[in-house]
């Protein structure tokens, strides 16, 4: 399981940005977190394009699918829509991870259990 944020364990850090210019201003090991794709499909693709890691929020899978399909390293989702998304992941074999947003440790388990790829805490993203 990927655990990001905990402070036991080290993960790239989680940068959210809303254009280029923000995205040339985060650090050069840290993952951009976009916008949802309706708002930053054309991000999605310069991030693409310049093999730059980034993440996307997610709600429905059809955006699950079409993050995959544009390269981006992770999906960030709740956990109800990430026990939809992660059995279609893994059946097609996305190469996009699939994190559950979450607030506090415990939560931890429940997302094990559900087999989603990770989780990514709240605080991870600067």
């Amino acid at each position: 399981m990927i655990v990001i944020g905990h402070p036991w364990v080290e993960s790239p850090k989680f940068c959210k940005v809303f254009s280029e210019e923000d995205v040339k201003q985060c650090p050069p090991d840290s993952v951009v977190v976009l916008e949802p794709l309706a708002d930053s499909h054309k991000l999605a693709a310069y991030c693409q394009k310049n093999d730059i890691p980034y993440a996307l929020p997610v709600k429905k899978l059809k955006e699950a699918i079409f993050a995959n399909a544009l390269g981006a390293s992770y999906i960030i989702c709740e956990e109800d829509d990430g026990m939809m998304i992660q059995p279609i992941a893994q059946e097609y074999l996305f190469d996009t991870r699939i994190l559950v947003l979450i607030h506090e440790e415990k939560e931890m388990t429940k997302i094990a259990r559900s087999l989603i790829d990770g989780v990514i805490f709240a605080e991870a993203i600067i």
